[in-house]
């Protein structure tokens, strides 16, 4: 009775505060539009009018358990109260207003005292939440107006809001609404909980602000920054969550209208109808994007029927992302929204049903794979019937297509895209690579149009074979158009892919391509009967006409080079009688020219040869005219030779029984070189031949090895500078160190040293005029009338296709930096920049690109003794690179200093050097879902380095909208990727490359979605983790680097189970494992069998049963060439080691293929560094912070360092060292450092050939006997080429 009393009260109650809030919100209206109206403060009423609405809800939804309902009810009463004094104070007495403000207080106060514990809701009631609940959206909207997903929020409620009132009003029948109506209750509870949780913080924080202001408080602010971006994470979370409840409600009403409610003769109907039509596209597309997203994070793919579903979901998606509404009929558009809302329903149904399936499977994998007959039958008959469901929607989709065609769409008129770049081989290249790892993708996306992408490939790579084959004779009219068709067919492609005006392009523009392709390759097919001879023809892949070739003239300043020209003069002198050529190699403008010029002038070299000359060829020649040339200068005759006379012959004839020296200048080819020298006598005279290219191969070809140029040190650039400014004059002093600070700034390029020679010898001698100097350099020499550009322009040119991008990729890099070869080709790999071939693998085509590029000089390439082998770009060839990259839309650099650019053209790849004002003065969208720019989903790779991101900002950051990444850098300093983030980062199934930041225990399921990755970063700096069973859907791996990862979680019970035929094939590189001793890591290297460099820490190792160290058994590795591992903790103290020192500590199990392993803190026996010893393939080994047993370590003669080239000791506990002559054979460096307790280097080493380099670092007392070995070595062994070096390769002896 007393149950019954109180819920009356409450219902009086609240239909009391029902009218006092419509009675309210009235009189505000009325104050606001009357004419003479009071001076109302706009944002105070808006206030008011949330705070009432925020009030309604609460109460109403007040039987959920709301968490802290008193506190948030009490905060907004007194909000209230004290909005409606302020008011109070600009109206007084009007409309009886402190009469209905005390009703009202009182209101809220008997509402909240009796709060209802029943769940079951009025109409009325339930209509005026669904009313309270939609102004509520709207307000959240205006908080946070960036986010999207708040307005489809604020839709559906205003859907959910006007159909129940429509109900209640009578304008539809119960009837017919009966199974979806008890939804609405369910769907307002939902709502409401979710804005309770979004504004319930917002209330409280106010509150407590007004209350408190400490110094503690704002000591604390960070960590509140921190607390709300995980609280705004998770608030995006939850509305995603949300939208996968409520919109199913929303698909039941719109089949309500669709097929009881489309011919109903109501105005309010209609409306509705109208209304919802407008909405619902938008409102279904979210809803299919969170669905497929929540696939993606729950259901494993491999599970049957999942990729069909997503099939589906894309196409559902492509019609409803930027719907053409002006290109459907109009009396079709409710019709196929309907039909498009039925499939989504079916879908959502599958996609639940699938939900429980795949947390089964998991569940089971984790327990047991026994299963009875019984359940495996059961499992197949419902994995059949999903079968055939599924393929039922595959169906539906041509089906669809067919009438998307044919019923609902009008044809757009056509349109002609040009070629906007200017290199079309190069663009088809690349255009020719992406749509083979389209293909080879199996992306959900191209499974709809994979057919017609496989009949673009086809005809383009007919197309190109044939110009490929007649590239010399072109017809521009045919090569324009392939370029246009070509460029719209990738246009085409890539809009479906990232759903830009997709549903256009799919079911017309793809196939009107395709159209246009085939006519192409009919026209080339019938070429040789179309073409007249006599047509204008090009040729696609010329070089550009050559620089014209400077004059020499003896007044050239000519600096440095000393040892080099010694070098050559003792080759032009000495050495066999046999004809012998002396090669000069180097980049563009690093001096070869001028250095031959500069012997080729001596007066010694005229005096020593009988005939001299000198040839430059260039790319462009003729070889006859070139031989003519020799002979004029060899013969002192000027006279043209007639057409009729060998040329060769005669100059053969001329130079026999003659010592002579040919000087051929820029040589570009082998063929070139074969031709030129071919009447050049053999006789033995002591003739020489100087050749000059930029071509290694070519300087090879000479049977010789050749001088790789150096570039100039910084005092030979300062002394060329200097010569040309002042002549036999001295520097004034105050423009000594602006003078060398511009030398250094040519990086020793020879070229460049000169031009800015040049450019200031012209200039005041004036320390201001310098400073300008220094500070523009790349603009003087850019905008230089020498054109200097144009010299490395030359080499480019004469780069094959294939070889630019990978060249351009170098450029995305900052200057200065050298990119490690080894991680370069896997980047370009992963940028879809390398062309498999059938006849070699991508490791050996990837070695053919990199020696080529090497061979080209563009290219600085490092491969020191003991180091890693890298790349470096000159400056100038960097800036060069850039432009090119840019002019071809490969690539963009966007920071403060060099914003966005205002073409709608996005390039190929992006790379972001945040600052934190960036994303706030910047126009940069590429992060807006709202974002309607063309360009920015068509991304290819996007790398975000710099400061880190404001949190504030996080949430109007997204990525799922840029589907077409397949590369994605996205450094820990920028971001820390949340939960949020993450699942839409593993809805780009494209992706080949990502590096992110992220706090998780182990690889999520929806990893398993990112089926194309070949390289995964991920830094998880604090925690280790979970590899295991995620890792095995990577099929593609190629190199995973963790900061700290294990294959399994060492805290759980029991074992996971790996099937036996479970392996990762292509992983090649494994870093950074924390190994334990289990049953279950003792094979688990045998699962990658490819692996070519391993990192690993080893921790509680300890086995007492055997008095030894556990270490994992690598001998299956076969490939493995490079190992690392660090011995971090054990399950033994120092104490006990010390008495357990034994000669086998350790049970190595080392790969015979090993060339390089690093040991870091390992406790080590003369017998565990005897197994290293017999390592026949070891090339370097690194022993860091190693306990060495006794401080001794003696080689015998039977250890032989077989292969040994670099040997590294660091912070080794070694006293004494014994070392026979043979121990290190080949052994060319030895790098000692901190090694404090080391008395001498032993002597022996003085006694190995190949040793180059000795380096020590803080180990000052071995420096004498380091010296004593040098003086050996120069004074017995007449060996000069090794090095002392300290700390930063600073020789420590000259």
């Amino acid at each position: 009775m007393i149950g019954v009393q109180h819920l009356v009260f409450w219902q009086v109650s609240f239909s009391a505060l029902r009218k006092d809030v419509v009675n309210v919100v009235d009189i505000m209206e009325r104050l606001t539009n009357e004419e003479n109206q009071i001076d109302l403060d706009d944002g105070l009423v808006e206030v008011l009018k949330f705070e009432l609405a925020l009030i309604c809800a609460n109460v109403l939804l007040s039987y959920s358990d709301l968490e802290q309902f008193e506190d948030v009810m009490t905060s907004l009463r007194e909000r209230v109260k004290d909005v409606f004094q302020s008011i109070l104070v600009e109206v007084d007495n009007k409309y009886n207003l402190p009469h209905i403000f005390g009703s009202f207080m009182d209101n809220i106060d008997d509402c909240i005292s009796s709060c209802p514990r029943s769940t079951s809701m009025t109409e009325e009631e339930l209509d005026f939440l669904l009313l309270n609940l939609h102004h509520l959206s709207k307000y959240a909207w205006m908080m946070f107006p960036y986010n999207a997903q708040l307005v489809m929020l604020q839709n559906e409620c205003g859907n959910m809001k006007d159909f129940h009132g429509m109900i209640v009003n009578g304008c539809i029948e119960k009837d017919i609404v009966k199974y979806v109506l008890p939804q609405f209750q369910f769907m307002a509870e939902r709502v409401g909980l979710f804005l309770w949780e979004f504004h319930r913080k917002s209330v409280l924080s106010q509150l407590d602000h007004e209350d408190d202001q400490t110094d503690q408080d704002a000591q604390l602010s960070e960590l509140d920054h921190e607390d709300d971006q995980t609280d705004e994470d998770s608030q995006l979370s939850k509305l995603a969550h949300l939208f996968l409840q409520i919109v199913p409600i929303e698909l039941e009403v719109m089949h309500i209208c669709f097929t009881n409610l489309k011919s109903s003769t109501s105005v309010e109907v209609g409306q509705f109808i109208k209304q919802l039509l407008e909405s619902f596209p938008d409102i279904l597309r979210e809803y299919l994007i969170h669905l497929q997203e929540r696939m993606v994070t729950v259901i494993n793919p491999s599970i049957s029927g999942a990729r069909n579903i997503h099939i589906m979901m894309e196409f559902l998606l492509i019609i409803l992302t930027d719907m053409p509404t002006d290109l459907i009929h109009p009396d079709t558009f409710f019709d196929l929204l309907a039909r498009v809302g039925t499939l989504t329903r079916e879908v959502s149904t599958l996609v639940w049903d699938l939900e429980d399936k795949s947390m089964n499977k998991e569940s089971t994998n984790e327990t047991t794979l026994v299963r009875g007959l019984e359940e495996k039958s059961m499992k197949k008959e419902s994995t059949n019937e999903t079968n055939r469901t599924t393929l039922d929607l595959l169906k539906d989709i041509e089906l669809l297509k067919g009438d998307l065609r044919h019923v609902y769409l009008k044809s757009p008129d056509s349109s002609q895209i040009c070629f906007p770049m200017s290199d079309g081989p190069l663009f088809m290249h690349l255009l020719l690579i992406h749509l083979k790892d389209l293909l080879d993708s199996n992306a959900y996306s191209i499974a709809l149009i994979k057919e017609e992408v496989g009949l673009v490939k086809e005809h383009l790579e007919f197309i190109r074979s044939f110009f490929a084959n007649n590239e010399e004779e072109l017809y521009k009219d045919l090569w324009a158009r392939v370029l246009n068709v070509a460029y719209e067919a990738k246009d085409i492609i890539d809009s479906l892919l990232v759903r830009d005006n997709g549903l256009l392009h799919l079911i017309f523009s793809l196939p009107i391509t395709i159209k246009k392709i085939k006519l192409i390759k009919e026209d080339i097919s019938n070429l040789p009967e179309k073409i007249p001879k006599n047509k204008g023809l090009i040729a696609v892949n010329s070089p550009k006409k050559p620089v014209e070739s400077k004059s020499l003239t003896t007044g050239k300043i000519i600096v440095g080079f000393e040892e080099e020209t010694n070098w050559i003069f003792g080759k032009l002198f000495g050495g066999p009688a046999d004809l012998d050529v002396i090669s000069i190699t180097g980049m563009p403008g690093s001096g070869k020219t001028t250095l031959a010029y500069k012997v080729y002038s001596d007066e010694s070299v005229s005096r020593h040869f009988d005939l001299c000359a000198w040839c430059t060829v260039d790319q462009e020649h003729d070889e006859k005219k070139l031989l003519g040339t020799i002979f004029n200068q060899v013969s002192d005759s000027d006279s043209k030779l007639s057409e009729n006379i060998d040329v060769a012959d005669e100059l053969r004839k001329q130079l026999y029984g003659n010592r002579y020296l040919i000087v051929l200048d820029d040589l570009w080819d082998t063929a070139t070189w074969d031709e030129l020298t071919r009447p050049f006598p053999r006789v033995k005279k002591g003739s020489r031949i100087i050749l000059t290219t930029r071509e290694k191969e070519v300087a090879f070809h000479g049977n010789t090895a050749p001088l790789n140029l150096r570039l100039l040190r910084s005092e030979e650039s300062w002394e060329l500078l200097k010569k040309r400014a002042f002549g036999i004059k001295s520097c004034p002093d105050d423009l000594l160190d602006v003078g060398k600070e511009i030398a250094e700034n040519c990086k020793g390029l020879p070229l460049v040293a000169d031009l800015i020679a040049g450019v200031i010898a012209g200039l005041e001698k004036k320390k201001t005029v310098w400073l300008e100097v220094r500070n523009n350099l790349s603009s003087f020499i850019l905008n230089s009338k020498m054109e200097v550009m144009k010299v490395i322009e030359l080499s480019y040119d004469h780069l094959p296709h294939h070889l630019k991008p990978c060249f351009f990729y170098l450029a995305s890099y900052p200057k200065d930096t050298a990119m490690e070869i080894s991680l370069l080709k896997h980047c370009w790999l992963a940028e879809g920049l390398v062309e498999q071939t059938e006849m070699k693998s991508v490791e050996e085509v990837m070695k053919v690109y990199l020696d080529n590029l090497i061979s080209s000089s563009l290219v600085i390439a490092f491969n020191e003794i003991g180091e890693y082998p890298t790349f470096q770009l000159h400056d100038l060839v960097h800036d060069f690179c850039l432009i090119k990259a840019r002019k071809e839309k490969f690539f963009e650099w966007i920071s403060l200093r060099t914003p966005s650019s205002s073409s709608d053209l996005m390039p190929r790849m992006l790379t972001i050097d945040n600052n934190t004002k960036f994303f706030a003065l910047n126009n940069f969208v590429l992060f807006d879902l709202n974002n309607k720019s063309h360009s920015g989903k068509h991304l290819y790779s996007l790398r975000i380095v710099g400061e880190k991101l404001d949190s504030l900002l996080t949430d109007t950051c997204h990525l799922r909208h840029l589907r077409h990444l397949t590369v994605l850098h996205l450094d820990p300093t920028f971001v820390v990727v949340n939960d949020f983030l993450l699942n839409e980062i593993c809805v780009l199934n494209h992706l080949r490359f990502l590096l992110i930041g992220i706090k998780v225990k182990s690889l999520p399921l929806s990893f398993s979605n990112l089926w194309n990755l070949e390289i995964l970063s991920v830094h998880n700096e604090g925690s280790t983790l979970i590899l295991l069973p995620r890792i095995w859907d990577l099929v593609k791996l190629r190199v995973l680097y963790v900061t700290a990862c294990s294959f399994f979680d060492m805290d759980a019970d029991g074992s996971i189970l790996i099937a036996e035929d479970t392996k990762l094939e292509n992983l090649r590189h494994l870093e950074k494992l924390v190994l334990s001793y289990s049953k279950d890591t003792e094979h688990i290297f045998e699962r990658f069998p490819n692996l070519q460099d391993l990192r690993f820490d080893i921790k509680e190792s300890w086995d007492y049963s055997t008095e030894q160290f556990w270490f994992p058994k690598l001998d299956c590795l076969t490939e493995l060439e490079e190992l690392r591992v660090a011995f971090k903790s054990s399950n033994i103290n120092d104490s006990e080691l010390s008495s357990v020192m034994t000669n086998r500590l350790w049970d190595f199990h080392f790969p015979s293929n090993l060339k390089r392993l690093c040991l870091y803190d390992f406790p080590l026996t003369s017998d565990s560094l005897s197994t290293i010893v017999r390592l026949p393939n070891l090339e370097g080994l690194s022993l860091h912070r190693t306990i060495i047993q006794g401080g001794e370590w003696n080689i015998g003669k039977k250890d032989i360092f077989e292969n040994l080239k670099c040997l590294t000791l660091s912070k080794v506990t070694l006293s004494k060292w014994e070392v026979g002559e043979e121990s290190f054979p080949v052994l060319e460096r030895l790098d000692l450092l901190e090694c404090h307790e080391l008395e001498e280097i032993p002597p022996s080493f003085g006694d190995i050939d190949s040793l180059k380099i000795i380096k020590l670092v803080k180990s000052p007392q071995l420096e004498d006997s380091a010296m004593k070995i040098k003086e050996y070595a120069e004074e017995i062994m007449a060996r000069y080429d090794l090095q002392i070096l300290g700390s930063k390769n600073i020789p420590l002896f000259k």
